[in-house]
């Protein structure tokens, strides 16, 4: 009965000690998300569709805007081109890795926008909380009635079309949601014991944010953006099936959709390749962003 006995000088209860200690919230976390099948295979997937996006078109043969019009709507595996031609004889292989590329970019960085922004004005004004706060989501309300489309068309019109604008406009709106659910996070935190340490301790305001506030945030801000950059490349492909996106010879999914729509009867390989990849991104992110919030939270489940 003694060999069961943990000392606490010896090598078993060292080793012990070692694996509680080490175990923490994000190791749970972790652990829960690995054995969350839907969650890996989301990943795996997104995974397979990041790297075909970053190096597939070096290997492609052909370039996203040549144009052959020996090669016009000539169907899949044919010729040399696996997905098929468009009406300008270009490969829809290389044209589709590089839709998939612009749009994966365009979901990144306007997320990471609406990531910076919104955390810093929800963080703030939660903090802060009184008149300030009154101001900071008086203002999230107004820009919220502003319609999504009439703002975007309003920066086309005053500043031209521009590839950047894309990131700027749907990076403009996106932030608000991530500022309420920060705001809101923020308010329950704020009276916490760890702040109020922090603050008895002679902290100041900006101190207890970055060092407590949002550091604190992070499990609902991880599983947000994860919701979110679906959401923009969405919002993205909208815009560029109205004609206001990405504009040619450049290629999003959403330029893509829209082209297939249009030329459906003639080629409708045009629109089936770029639609079957835009709902298996989206569904893996949806995957992903689901197991990570099952893992962070599993009550939610």
């Amino acid at each position: 009965m003694t060999a069961s006995i943990l000392i606490p000088g010896s090598r078993r209860g060292a080793q012990s000690m070692q694996r509680v200690a080490g175990r923490s919230l994000w190791d749970d976390a972790r652990r829960r998300l690995m054995r969350n099948r839907a969650a890996m295979a989301g990943a795996a997937v997104l995974a397979l569709l990041v790297l075909a996006a970053v190096i597939g078109p070096y290997l492609s043969p052909f370039a996203y805007d040549e144009i052959n019009k020996a090669d016009v709507w000539i169907g899949p595996l044919r010729h040399g081109h696996l997905l098929g031609t468009d009406a300008l004889g270009r490969d829809l292989l290389v044209r589709l890795l590089m839709g998939l590329r612009v749009s994966l970019a365009i979901g990144l960085v306007a997320t990471l926008v609406s990531l910076v922004i919104g955390v810093a004005w929800g963080a703030v004004a939660g903090y802060l909380g009184g008149r300030i706060d009154e101001a900071m989501m008086r203002i999230v309300d107004v820009l919220y009635s502003l319609p999504f489309i009439f703002f975007v068309i309003l920066l086309m019109v005053t500043f031209g079309s521009n590839f950047i604008l894309i990131f700027v406009a749907i990076g403009a709106v996106e932030w608000l949601t991530m500022s309420r659910i920060v705001r809101g996070q923020t308010l329950t935190l704020k009276h916490k014991e760890f702040v109020e340490a922090a603050r008895a301790a002679g902290l100041g305001q900006r101190g207890i944010i970055a060092r407590h506030i949002v550091p604190n945030l992070l499990g609902p801000v991880v599983v947000y953006v994860t919701l979110t950059i679906p959401a923009v490349i969405l919002a993205e492909s909208f815009l560029s099936f109205l004609g206001l996106g990405v504009q040619p010879p450049m290629a999003s999914l959403g330029t893509l959709i829209a082209t297939g729509a249009s030329d459906m009867e003639l080629a409708p390989w045009l629109l089936v390749f770029p639609s079957l990849v835009m709902v298996v991104t989206l569904m893996s992110f949806n995957f992903i962003g689901d197991g990570l919030r099952d893992a962070i939270d599993p009550k939610d489940r």
